[in-house]
C-alpha cells in the first residue's frame, strides 16, 4: 500500500443512538456504551465487506454512545455520561480502527482534567493504529460548555492549533465539525486555512426531503473551501422522551464541487458511501480560475471587522460555577446589548 492514497472510499455510517438518560448508575452507563460499541464493531465489519476493503474512512454520528443531556446538571452529566480522554471507550473504538485498518471518526461528551466540573463535546479521529490523531472540541453550543467559555485557559493548555486541529494523514488532511457548526462558516474556514481537505461531520439533526439550512450549509462549506464533507447523522435516538425518528436520515458525502455523491434516507444504513478523489481535489485547488475560491480569499479585508466586533462573550465560565440557565441568560444579554448598539 502506498504511503499516500490518491483515492479511497469513505462511509458516513448512519446508526441508532442508544441514549443513556434513563439511568443514573455510572457502571450501567458504561455497560450501555460498550453494547453500542459492540454493535458498531459488527456493523462496521459488515459494511466494509460490502463496500470494499478500500474503505479507509468511516464517520459516526454525533454523541452516538450516549445521546444528549436532558435535565442533567453539568456536573451530573459529566459524571454519568462523559468519557475520559484516555478512557476504555476510546481504546475499544481504537481496536475496531486497528482491526480494519481504517480512520474512524466520531463524537462524544468528554471530561478534561484541566477543566474540572466541565465537559466538552469532542469530535475525534482514530487512525489505523488505534491512536487518537485529532481531538476537536465544539466551539459553538447553546447548551454545553465550549473552549470559548474558558478561552484564556484553553489557549494556555492547547494553543490555537489545538482549537482548530487538522490531521495530515495518508488519506488527506482531516478536520472535524460538530453538528450545527456546519452553519458557522468561520469554523470550517479556520480549518481550511490550516490545510483541511476533508471535513468529517458528526451530526444529529432533523432530516427532510426539502433542502434544510444544514444541508445547504454542507454544500456551501464544501464549495467555498474546496473540500469534501462526510456527514453522518443518527438513525434516530432510542431510550429518550422525544420520538425516536426526530433526528434520523440524510447522511451524505459531498465533494469539493458541491455535488452530493451519496446519500441515505431514514433508518440504520451504510448507503452513504462514495469515493474520495484526493488527486482531483488537489488538482482543482492548484488550478487558476474563477472556481478556485480558496486561493482567491482576501482575509485581510475582514480581519479588522472581526477584531472590533464583540458578540457572544468569551470566558463566561472561567472563574465561576454555573448551571444550565447560564447559556440562555448569556445569549439574552448578548441580544439586548447588540440591540442597544443598533446592530440587530
Amino acid at each position: 500500500m502506498s504511503t499516500n492514497l490518491e483515492s479511497f472510499r469513505a462511509l458516513a455510517l448512519q446508526v441508532t443512538c442508544h441514549a443513556v438518560n434513563q439511568t443514573n448508575d455510572r457502571h450501567e452507563v458504561r455497560s450501555l456504551m460498550q453494547n453500542s460499541i459492540n454493535r458498531l464493531a459488527q456493523q462496521i465489519a459488515a459494511s466494509i465487506a460490502f463496500i470494499g476493503f478500500d474503505c479507509r474512512l468511516i464517520v459516526l454520528p454525533e454523541y452516538f454512545l450516549t445521546g444528549f443531556p436532558m435535565g442533567d446538571t453539568l456536573a451530573g452529566w459529566g459524571e454519568k455520561a462523559c468519557i475520559e480522554m484516555t478512557g476504555a471507550e476510546y481504546e475499544a473504538l481504537g481496536k475496531i480502527a486497528q482491526k480494519h485498518k481504517i480512520f474512524l471518526a466520531g463524537n462524544a461528551y468528554e471530561v478534561d482534567p484541566n477543566f474540572p466540573g466541565l465537559y466538552f463535546q469532542t469530535c475525534f479521529i482514530l487512525d489505523p493504529s488505534g491512536s487518537i490523531i485529532l481531538r476537536y472540541r465544539r466551539l459553538n453550543s447553546l447548551f454545553a460548555p465550549t473552549p470559548h467559555d474558558v478561552w484564556d485557559k484553553y489557549l494556555d493548555c492547547y494553543g490555537l492549533e489545538g482549537v482548530f486541529p487538522v490531521a495530515k494523514t495518508e488519506i488527506g488532511n482531516l478536520a472535524a465539525l460538530a453538528s450545527e457548526e456546519i452553519l458557522y462558516p468561520e469554523v470550517a474556514r479556520c480549518l481550511a486555512m490550516r490545510g483541511a481537505e476533508i471535513f468529517v461531520h458528526s451530526t444529529s439533526e432533523v432530516y427532510n426531503k426539502n433542502l434544510t439550512p444544514k444541508d445547504a450549509a454542507k454544500i456551501t462549506r464544501a464549495v467555498e473551501n474546496l473540500a469534501y464533507v462526510v456527514s453522518s447523522n443518527t438513525a434516530g435516538i432510542a431510550n429518550i422522551a422525544i420520538p425516536i425518528a426526530s433526528a434520523d436520515g440524510g447522511s451524505k458525502i459531498i465533494d469539493h464541487r458541491g455535488i452530493v455523491l451519496a446519500e441515505t434516507g431514514a433508518g440504520e444504513s451504510m448507503a452513504a458511501f462514495a469515493e474520495i478523489d484526493l488527486a482531483a481535489l488537489r488538482r482543482d485547488r492548484r488550478r487558476p480560475g474563477l472556481n478556485n475560491l480558496l486561493s482567491r480569499q482576501r482575509f485581510e479585508l475582514y480581519a479588522e471587522s472581526y477584531r472590533q466586533s464583540h458578540f457572544y462573550p468569551a470566558n463566561t465560565m472561567l472563574e465561576t460555577e454555573v448551571d444550565r440557565k447560564h447559556f440562555l441568560q448569556t445569549q439574552q444579554a448578548t441580544i439586548e446589548r447588540l440591540s442597544n448598539l443598533g446592530i440587530i
